[in-house]
């Protein structure tokens, strides 16, 4: 489960933490339970930076869609 400060955490931060979480879990030199809770970390930050990345998705569907729709209709300057 994410925890609330997760949730507040915005997609730059999740994914810097994230990529400190990757270097340090490469570089090894952690015992197997420090890694474990890297490990974990990292599929938290991952999750929170796929929410941000499915809401902005969701967001340009939304515009496109609209645009389209408003636009179906109007005639653009090259027309006529």
């Amino acid at each position: 489960m994410t925890s609330t400060v997760d949730e507040a955490l915005g997609y730059e931060q999740a994914r810097d933490e994230l990529i400190d979480v990757v270097r340090r879990l490469e570089a090894g030199g952690t015992t197997l339970e420090e890694s474990l809770a890297l490990w974990e970390r990292g599929e938290e930050l991952a999750k929170v930076c796929r929410r941000w990345l499915d809401g902005a998705r969701a967001r340009l569907d939304a515009a496109l869609a609209e645009e389209s729709e408003g636009g179906a209709g109007e005639e653009g300057p090259d027309a006529g």
